[in-house]
Order: C-alpha cells, then sequence, then structure tokens
C-alpha cells in the first residue's frame, strides 16, 4: 500500500529519527521525502510504500507524534488521491 505521511509540529531534535525509525521496524519504504521549517514549525511529507496494516501504522505513528510533540497523519493514496480529485 502506497500512502502519504505529513508531520506537523513545533522544531525540535529527533522528528525525523523518530518518526523513520517506526517506519524502518514497521517495514516501511520511505519512496520520496520533502521537509522544511517555516520559522519554528518544522513540515515533513513523505509518500511511503507499506507492507502493514494502514491503521497499524497510523497508530503507531500517532503514539510517536504524541511523545515528539507534532502532528502525524497517514493517507493511503488511492483515497488521498481520489478526495483531491473531486
Amino acid at each position: 500500500m502506497r500512502a502519504v505521511i505529513t508531520v506537523l509540529g513545533c522544531d525540535r531534535v529527533g522528528i525525523i529519527a523518530g518518526v523513520t525509525a517506526v517506519l524502518a521496524e514497521s517495514g516501511t519504504n520511505i519512496l520520496d521525502i520533502s521537509q522544511t521549517i517555516m520559522g519554528d514549525i518544522f513540515t515533513m511529507i513523505m509518500m511511503v510504500d507499506a507492507s502493514v496494516d494502514c491503521l497499524e501504522l497510523q497508530e503507531k505513528l500517532s503514539a510517536k507524534g504524541k511523545e515528539l510533540g507534532v502532528e502525524i497523519r497517514l493517507q493511503r493514496e488511492d483515497i488521498f488521491q481520489s478526495m483531491h480529485r473531486i
């Protein structure tokens, strides 16, 4: 399953390491990644290829997001594409 992951929150050390550790542990491959810091706000968008259940991965990412103080969302690519065609 391909999915879009977004990360948003106050910048701090360890955000990328924390998020990518969850992805690596779940066997999820990062296909593309873009990140920037706007003022003190960290933003990152990733396209990933996951072999695990979407809900399971979202739960793991949400837990990591709470730990890191950021919001992490996962949307399956097909749903993401459909929403933005309307």
